[in-house]
């Protein structure tokens, strides 16, 4: 459905209209009203409805993401090392811990999505959600600069720092470090099955330790299965 904004629209927004309840929820979330409604629609467009999309936005706010959380954790944790920093920055940064904020904030029921991919359960794929609160923090950057979006990040993401009393090892450096204690050899992972629309890709991957059963596990992208796997093994043998 394309989005109407039902008041004034000015000039500068050209062809892109917005939903009054979109633009409120916009202006709450932003804590002013937005200036560039043409972004912010973009960030919140599939590529499946054949409009302008969020890719080129979700490419900027993913760096934009990385860098306000690796600030945050330089400064918020000062006597930590280099390596327990990146575990906790690769927490963070993952598709669903972006997915959950995105959720939160209700961002789901604000997505223009075409009807396949409404259909194929788009709306709460944690790929689509991740890429598309990635795609807001690039609208605010481009609209009001680093310093406004970094704030929006610490609002957003700072529960999540707070709730980890202490930085979380990655399972696959866990699995790594536990087949060395055991002198075993280092895990190997491999695709046993990749099927699924692109917006909603699903990934088995299977880890295998000599002496031990495969384990295998389901994750939206390989890199997350990889993760998933290594922790299910060792919640089965460690």
């Amino acid at each position: 459905m394309d989005m109407v904004y039902c008041g004034p629209v000015e000039p500068r927004w050209g062809r892109f209209l917005i939903e009054r309840t979109t633009w409120d929820w916009l202006t709450g979330l932003l804590g002013r009203p937005p200036e560039n409604a043409e972004n912010y629609v973009r960030a919140l467009t599939h590529g499946s409805t054949g409009k302008p999309d969020y890719q080129r936005l979700e490419f900027l706010g993913d760096r934009v993401l990385g860098l306000s959380i690796a600030q945050l954790l330089y400064e918020r944790y000062p006597g930590e090392a280099e390596g327990r920093l990146s575990h906790r920055f690769n927490s963070l940064v993952s598709g669903a811990v972006c997915a959950e904020i995105a959720r939160d904030i209700g961002l789901p029921r604000h997505l223009d999505l075409g009807k396949q991919a409404r259909d194929d359960g788009a709306q709460d794929s944690d790929n689509v959600l991740g890429d598309a609160i990635e795609a807001l923090i690039g609208a605010l950057f481009l609209e009001q600069g680093f310093l406004a979006a970094s704030a929006f990040v610490t609002a957003l993401w700072s529960p999540h720092i707070e709730a980890a009393k202490i930085a979380p090892k990655h399972p696959k450096s866990a699995l790594q470090e536990w087949c060395a204690a055991q002198n075993r050899k280092m895990p190997e992972y491999s695709v046993t099955r990749k099927e699924g629309p692109p917006h909603a890709m699903q990934f088995d991957v299977t880890v295998i330790v000599k002496g031990f059963d495969p384990v295998t596990a389901t994750a939206a992208s390989k890199q997350a299965a990889q993760t998933a796997a290594a922790a299910l093994f060792l919640e089965k043998n460690a």
